[in-house]
């Protein structure tokens, strides 16, 4: 009984549990950590399979309210440094998942360095932030985590003392202590302000250090220099659809900061370089683009008159410190002595760093120019500008047809621009665009709705002026539906001199296709939409457009095998038609972190796309509890950003490895099974009576609306219908009930139905698309437990038709439990992924006494109990539980 909290072959993991329980039996006291050690070898025993074991109390009764939230509390921080090891011990990495293992891959198939190059050089790779709310831990208690990462790293270099003189094992101990002692739950909903800092911390801390570094090591592998390619993207502050508190204000405090912590970088990074360049002139040639660099910079000290690159510094310095001020309004901390004149656009800083790269190769000291600090900051200023992350900006097609329809109203246009067809709204946004006149007069008192769109339109256009393109270059719409749709943003872009005869200074219009429905329409309206003369030639002049398809609303309204399958249907089809259009074609990939939401290995995901789709140009959206597990250190990041690297390029170049017939025999199953999958799913989700009652009694997705996760509403409308719940909640709901079910429901019938199971063996062998799919559901699967989830389900036992509903949710699952074993061969699952299957273990008998918990309180609270540690104690288990299960939103 005195065994601290660990079951698990991972050294680190027994070393983090090992001191965590000795943190809660000192801070927590003896009687909460032996009660805590006795429910958790209890549920351990039972995951064993310990004879006897299902006889044993678990202890739960016996703990007060106090005890309990402490309790969950140790659960839940168990599994974050379980977390944390794991990802430490590359037990989430894909093998093979590197740029040098991806390019030894194309070599064996015949593809030399020159075409990778050459896809390189019109490549864009962007992992995109987004504030979706998923992430149901604070940042103190994040913040926490990664100094025990940091130390972990120290204690694995045999340092006993950080640099400051601690000792690692004290340091480490105290962290945790700290995490102990650290509220959990927000006590306040975010505000857009708060989720916009919180990106930051990823922008400035993480990926600013870390895509450099990457292009280094990506340099010595390809033997040349790549173009700067892979680049970051955000939504927060820029996506409004559905959120009202994102306005023009938060447009300009987002890319505001992200400008003032790219600077200071840029700053620090040249100071940084003045101490290092002490090349003295009498002692290395020096080029007269240096000495004339120098000479202009204004620094006489005669303590450096022989040091031009020193010199030249300082005046690179003063004009940084000058675009400082006219960018953030204010000097950075470490003001120049120096006047400078501030720099118009990043490629004016870049070509002064690069005048002192050419002197320092030419001089003889290669590796400082190209390879050490000052070729990395470099490739910095390609990569993140005067802007740090691409902002896009987002906003439901509803809200642009009504501030249009108010414009053209106002502005005279004849007709009821609502009350036209499709043909007769095209041909009217066509006028409009074909003259060059403002709709919006300046002194019209507009309604609420449209003077907010109109200022965040000309907002944009000032952040692009002052920052440079790249800081807003995307306008996505959601809902996307039709020609009108695309057309409705250019004539509103106009307004702030976003569309213009000028290709280059226009925004990019990207549709979001979402619901099922709108990706069997997306070919017919990107046709439509080339076919345009006007929009043909800026199109043509950028060389690209982007679409964004999302999975999310596509997973809600068809489920999971028949979204997956109508997204890769639908990217193929785009292919064609962006090849007559002679345009690259930009697939925007909006994922979450669940299955149910497009979640799973994005490599895997990359790879399994279509043949043609990716060019070489992909960007993912990365939201909420993603975003902490990617790239919440610089070493997980730097392995989840080659990945992504290492898939694209494997997407794009690799050879099919399907022959033609069997692309058509697979294509012919596929849709077989998604019409019985879509069959099945929409029979019960949509079509059962009741259902839409037990789901909402059986899962906590009225309790998780309390928690303060998101600045954003948790649902589009106070419909309480499944067609206007946001796909985050639904998915999010399903996993605390442990039941999963948008991530396989549909599946086993068609899986049980299709009457060739030898083909379908057959696909998982030799088809990454297939293959990924079944990967991705046999997780959730093995994530999902009936028993609990029919604990659930006793909460909607008021429920005419419960018992029916909830059984035709377990035959489901089992079906498609059976059907997947039956398809890979397997007899268990996970069997053949046993790092993911030891994971999943580990976590199992820690999660289900939180789901025992979860149904006693909600059971309390929904019968009218007040006690505020009652809401609570909710609130944790939904932390903990989600913390556990790692991607369950």
């Amino acid at each position: 009984m005195n065994q601290p909290i660990q079951i698990s072959q991972n050294p680190d993991i027994r070393y983090l549990g090992r001191i965590l329980g000795e943190v809660i039996r000192a801070q927590g006291g003896e009687t909460l950590f032996r009660r805590t050690e006795y429910i958790r070898s209890a549920s351990v025993d039972r995951h064993r399979g310990i004879a006897g074991a299902e006889a044993i109390d678990p202890g739960l009764d016996a703990l007060s309210l106090d005890d309990t939230i402490a309790f969950v509390r140790g659960f839940m921080l168990f599994s974050m440094l379980a977390n944390l090891a794991e990802d430490r011990q590359g037990v989430a990495a894909e093998p093979g998942a590197t740029v040098a293992a991806a390019l030894e891959r194309l070599a064996a198939e015949g593809i030399d360095g020159d075409a990778v190059t050459a896809l390189l050089e019109r490549a864009l790779v962007a992992p995109v932030l987004t504030a979706h709310p998923t992430e149901v831990r604070r940042k103190s208690v994040l913040d926490h985590k990664n100094r025990i990462a940091e130390l972990m790293r120290l204690r694995d270099a045999g340092r006993e003392e950080t640099p400051e003189g601690d000792s690692v094992e004290a340091a480490i101990r105290r962290q945790i202590a700290l995490l102990w002692q650290t509220r959990p739950l927000r006590t306040e909903r975010l505000f857009v302000a708060d989720e916009i800092d919180n990106a930051l911390t990823y922008l400035r801390d993480v990926f600013l250090p870390v895509v450099p570094r990457l292009y280094a090591r990506w340099e010595k592998e390809l033997g040349r220099r790549p173009a700067s390619f892979l680049r970051v993207g955000s939504w927060i502050g820029g996506d409004r659809d559905g959120n009202p508190f994102v306005t023009a204000e938060t447009l300009e405090t987002a890319t505001g900061r992200n400008a003032a912590a790219v600077l200071s970088h840029y700053c620090d990074a040249v100071h940084a370089l003045g101490t290092e360049l002490s090349v003295s002139q009498t002692l290395a040639p020096v080029p007269e683009t240096v000495t004339a660099l120098a000479d202009a910079s204004g620094d006489e000290a005669p303590s450096r008159s022989d040091e031009p690159y020193r010199r030249a510094l300082s005046g690179i310095y003063a004009r940084l410190c000058a675009t400082h001020v006219a960018i953030v309004g204010h000097p950075p901390p470490r003001p120049s002595m120096l006047a400078g004149e501030p720099y118009a656009a990043p490629a004016d800083f870049r070509r002064d760093l690069v005048t002192l790269a050419d002197g320092l190769s030419a001089g003889g000291e290669g590796q400082l120019g190209g390879l050490g600090a000052l070729g990395r900051l470099i490739r910095a200023v390609e990569v993140f500008g005067f802007h740090l992350a691409t902002l896009d900006m987002r906003q439901n097609s509803a809200v642009h047809e009504r501030v249009l329809a108010e414009l053209l109203r106002v502005s005279g246009v004849e007709g009821d621009y609502l009350a036209l067809d499709e043909e007769a709204r095209v041909a009217l946004l066509r006028r409009e665009l074909a003259v060059d006149r403002p709709l919006a007069a300046p002194w019209h008192r507009w309604s609420e709705e449209t003077a907010g769109e109109l200022a965040i339109v000309h907002a944009a256009a000032a952040i692009r002026a002052r920052l440079g393109r790249e800081a807003i270059c995307q306008w996505i719409i959601s809902k996307a539906e039709s020609l009108s749709d695309l057309l409705e943003v250019h004539v509103l872009a106009r307004e702030a001199g976003l569309w213009s005869g000028d290709a280059d200074d226009a925004l990019m219009v990207v549709p979001l296709f979402e619901t099922i429905a709108d990706l069997d329409q997306a070919p017919a309206i990107m046709a439509a939409y080339f076919a345009l003369p006007e929009i043909a030639q800026r199109v043509g002049a950028r060389g690209s457009q982007e679409v964004m398809i999302g999975y999310s609303d596509s997973n809600k309204d068809g489920g999971y095998l028949t979204s997956t399958w109508g997204l890769h249907q639908a990217s193929a089809a785009l292919t064609p038609v962006f090849a007559a259009a002679d345009t690259a074609m930009q697939l925007f990939h909006g994922r979450g972190g669940a299955v149910g939401r497009g979640g799973g290995s994005a490599f895997a995901a990359i790879r399994a796309q279509p043949a043609g789709t990716v060019q070489g140009r992909i960007r993912i959206t990365e939201q909420g509890e993603v975003i902490a597990a990617k790239y919440g250190t610089t070493d997980s990041a730097a392995t989840n950003l080659e990945a992504m690297v290492s898939a694209s390029l494997l997407a794009s170049l690799e050879p099919e490895a399907k022959s033609a017939a069997d692309a058509v025999r697979f294509a012919g199953a596929m849709d077989a099974l998604s019409d019985h999958a879509f069959a099945a799913y929409r029979g019960l989700v949509y079509d059962t009576p009741g259902f839409r009652d037990v789901f909402r009694a059986m899962t906590p997705i009225a309790e998780i609306a309390t928690l303060k996760i998101g600045s954003r509403p948790s649902s589009r409308t106070k419909s309480s219908a499944i067609e206007d719940l946001r796909a985050i909640p639904w998915v999010f709901s399903w996993a605390q009930a442990r039941t999963m079910l948008p991530g396989w429901y549909g599946t086993g019938e068609a899986f049980a139905a299709f009457p060739d199971q030898t083909l379908l063996a057959e696909m998982a062998a030799g088809w990454p698309f297939f293959a990924a799919l079944l990967d991705n559901m046999e997780m959730v699967l093995a994530k999902s437990d009936m028993g609990i989830a029919a604990r659930y389900a006793g909460l909607a036992s008021h429920i005419d038709g419960h018992d029916a509903i909830f059984m035709a949710i377990r035959d489901g699952w089992q079906r498609a439990h059976d059907g997947l074993l039956r398809i890979t061969g397997q007899s268990r699952l996970l069997e053949k992924n046993p790092a993911l299957e030891a994971s999943i273990r580990l976590r199992l008998p820690y999660i289900e006494p939180l789901n025992l918990l979860q149904i006693e309180l909600m059971k309390r609270h929904r019968a009218g109990e007040t006690d505020p540690r009652i809401a609570e104690g909710i609130q944790l288990t939904i932390n903990a539980i989600a913390t556990a299960l790692r991607n369950s939103g």
